[in-house]
């Protein structure tokens, strides 16, 4: 029996979304990892780091391509409200970061590093879509 509280089960979309995402998330994880273990100290600090710093950022991008597949299939509704989650989301992310980097260069507020705000946004987006659905 189904139970009037439980949610139905994802979508085809949604858990090719999901797959998408713990692929590229666990390639993004497993680089900073290996950055972590000292596989790349040889070439940090050298021009060959841009290659790494390429390397990390294309999770990213595809991240965000898994994210724009799964808008471009949702149902009008869902897509309405990823949409808008989004926006809000960024609009949020902008703000946060435009307060510290104006901290860092008028109120002596410790550097933060750029690269932050991947994992910013992704809270600020994650904690927008449940503050959307608790607000129905």
């Amino acid at each position: 029996m189904h139970h009037s509280l439980s949610s139905p089960p994802p979508s085809h979309f949604m858990r090719t979304y999901l797959v998408r995402t713990a692929v590229w998330m666990g390639i993004y994880c497993a680089i900073h990892l290996l950055v972590i273990l000292g596989w790349f100290d040889a070439i940090i600090g050298t021009p060959s780091a841009w290659l790494l710093a390429l390397a990390v950022a294309v999770p990213i991008a595809a991240q965000l391509r898994a994210s724009l597949l799964w808008i471009q299939a949702a149902d009008e509704y869902q897509r309405a409200q990823a949409i808008r989650s989004v926006v809000i989301a960024c609009g949020l992310v902008l703000m946060l970061c435009s307060i510290w980097g104006f901290g860092e260069s008028y109120a002596a507020a410790p550097h933060v590093p750029a690269w932050l705000v991947v994992p910013l946004f992704w809270l600020v987006w994650a904690l927008v879509g449940c503050a959307m659905r608790l607000r129905g």
